[in-house]
Formats: structure tokens, sequence, C-alpha cells
């Protein structure tokens, strides 16, 4: 599925947080190496971004966080769950959780400094699929209206899958979308 994998590591102390779990757990785990894993943050709990997830928890022991919204669809237990404006630490470094619904129940994105970890609630081009069972059109482009697109323009955007883009590169064709049903 392409998916990307994203780790923080805060310099200072090597601690770390990862993002979703897709696939290739011993590659995720080789990336690990040197640091100590504080979190594994999901974005939100589709299969494509959770079949490595079990492999990696096992190895690394590290608490599972998810909305609970997505409780449900994650394989294993969450650890905690995560709410909207929540803030995690990890060494010197802090992080903020951002609901964006849409492309599912429980979608989350994660801020730090300039960095937004988008899961699929956001590609260069356009917002993620809602045309599924658990998706809405409506509740992505709130998400992006209200919650993303509030953020500077500057805000490098890591999406769940393809290229990097930022939100200033973005917002400006949020009417476009909606005029197509993006």
């Amino acid at each position: 599925m392409d998916n990307n994998v994203y780790i923080l590591v805060d310099e200072a102390t090597r601690d770390s947080v990862l993002f979703d779990a897709p696939a290739d757990a011993r590659r995720i785990l080789r990336e690990l190496e040197g640091t100590n894993l504080k979190y594994i943050l999901m974005t939100h709990c589709d299969g494509d971004h959770v079949q490595a997830l079990a492999e990696v928890r096992a190895a690394t022991g590290a608490p599972v966080a998810v909305d609970p919204r997505e409780v449900d669809r994650l394989p294993g237990k969450s650890s905690q769950t995560i709410h909207d404006g929540d803030t995690f630490r990890f060494g010197q470094s802090e992080l903020r959780a951002i609901s964006t619904p849409g492309h599912s129940p429980g979608g989350m994105a994660f801020l730090i400094d300039d960095i937004l970890i988008a899961g699929d609630t956001l590609f260069p081009g356009g917002p993620g699929n809602t045309q599924r069972p658990d998706g809405s059109f409506q509740q992505i482009v709130d998400s992006l209206r209200t919650r993303l697109f509030t953020l500077p323009d500057d805000t490098q955007v890591y999406p769940g899958h393809g290229q990097s883009t930022t939100i200033g590169r973005e917002k400006p064709h949020l009417q476009e979308w909606i005029d197509r049903g993006f």
C-alpha cells in the first residue's frame, strides 16, 4: 500500500515516537535502534496502518495510543486513548494531538513545531478517501477547514501515503475539492 512510517526522535535524549506501524516490522525495529520508543501513536486503524503493530509492540513494549472511536478496529488492546489536544512528551520534546475525523471516525494528526503528521486526512492534492462505510466527506472538509488549515502556511505535512507538502500549498485548493466532491 506504499504507506509512510514516521519516527520522531528527541536528539538530546534519544526518546522516540512511532506513528502507525503499517508493514515491515523488521525495518521499523531497525530504524528504532538506538532510540527509546516512548509511544506508538495511531493516526487511525485501517488495515494498511496496523499490519506490523503486534510485532513492533511485542519487541519494544511501547504503549499504543488511539482515538476511542478507533479502539474496536485496533488489533490488540490500546494502552491509552487519545483525545483532541492531548500532549505527548518524549525527552525534551512535546507534540499535540489534533482530532481530524472524516477519512475514519477517529482520525488523528499530530503537531510538533512546524511538522504535522497527517495520517490519511491530507495528501498533496486533496483529502483522504471518504467513500467508504465509515468515511464522511463533510467531516473531512470540516477537519481541514477548522483544524489543519488554521495552522501556519509553512507547516510541513507528512501524509500516511505519498510525498510531503505544506499547509500553504494545499489550503488554496479547498474550495475546488469541495466543488468536485473529492
